[in-house]
């Protein structure tokens, strides 16, 4: 089920910035197009876009709100358009609790952009639905173009929050758990040239976390660790392009343990890598990039909030 990527196409839905960029951008450099697909683009995205506009691998960016089906379903045939055959996608745009759809922040109070008659939650449409429909198309386009038996890759982004419990982020969590079921779900694909597999990061220096000063509150610059998002780029990419994956990040000498990449294989990525079991899992643990070892202050105003008159009634 190894795939070398030179020549193939991907398309990654949130690479505008952060891990999903990092992986694009390490795509672009091995030789595959790219179909960018987000809300917008960082400066830095845009400059990668620019560069390579032209030549034999080539991305382009596809304005696209990943809650919406009927942009999902445009940026496969864009991208079919653009390029012809898709080899990977990975539907890794996602958000972390942000207050304008959050558990400790009901639908109608402020700043909830969450509709108390909406019924959804806009966390839980990107970060599970997306990935769901997403997989769904992927699969559809995969199976027409299943004569010529080239492999196919769908790379989600989990987290270790899918394997532990965070007060402050319930929602969150809950996504994260649920990426962690469906690929594993999803394993026995492998069985007609498609495989499924997952990250599941620590905590990672991305605008997740730098632009929200109210998350960075839980980061101890003294203890704390950041992993980089090109760390868990490399791993991404050697999930596809590799049938065995060193603990050692960026490593290809054999060295360290070697985890055997196959459907429904979950790699957690801190400093080093670890594969998630399914049962009886050991969990993160402090490993450094793990941790976030302040949350006083953030599950302080999480009870605040709760202490508020009529918390979580609708206004209906």
């Amino acid at each position: 089920m190894a795939l070398s990527v030179k020549g193939r196409t991907a398309i990654v839905t949130g690479a505008g910035s952060g891990i999903n960029f990092a992986f694009a951008k390490l795509l672009i450099e091995n030789g595959c197009n790219v179909l960018i697909a987000d809300l917008a683009l960082r400066p830095e995205a845009k400059v990668l876009v620019e560069k390579h506009s032209n030549g034999p691998a080539r991305v382009v960016f596809q304005k696209t709100d990943v809650s919406d089906w009927t942009q999902l379903e445009r940026i496969f045939e864009a991208a079919e358009k653009e390029f012809g055959e898709i080899d990977i996608v990975c539907p890794g745009a996602g958000v972390y609790e942000p207050h304008w759809s959050n558990f400790w922040r009901p639908p109608g109070s402020t700043p909830s952009k969450d509709s108390p008659s909406g019924g959804r939650y806009a966390l839980v449409d990107i970060n599970v639905t997306h990935p769901i429909r997403a997989t769904q198309l992927a699969i559809a386009h995969f199976l027409k173009h299943r004569d010529n038996g080239r492999p196919k890759h769908i790379v989600h982004i989990s987290s270790i929050a899918g394997q532990t419990a965070t007060f402050s982020a319930p929602i969150y969590v809950a996504t994260k758990h649920a990426i962690n079921g469906l690929v594993r779900a999803l394993a026995k694909l492998e069985e007609i040239g498609i495989r499924v597999t997952a990250v599941a990061p620590g905590v990672i220096k991305t605008p997740l976390w730098t632009d929200h000063p109210e998350k960075l509150k839980m980061i101890d610059t003294s203890t704390d660790a950041w992993v980089t998002p090109e760390e868990v780029g490399e791993v991404m990419l050697a999930l596809v392009q590799q049938d065995q994956v060193s603990e050692i990040i960026g490593d290809r000498s054999g060295r360290g343990t070697q985890y055997q990449v196959k459907g429904g294989t979950i790699l957690e990525v801190s400093k080093t890598v670890r594969e998630v079991k399914q049962f009886n899992d050991e969990g993160p643990g402090d490993r450094p990039g793990n941790t976030a070892s302040d949350h006083a202050a953030v599950e302080k105003e999480s009870f605040e909030l709760l202490a508020q008159k009529g918390w979580g009634r609708s206004k209906l």
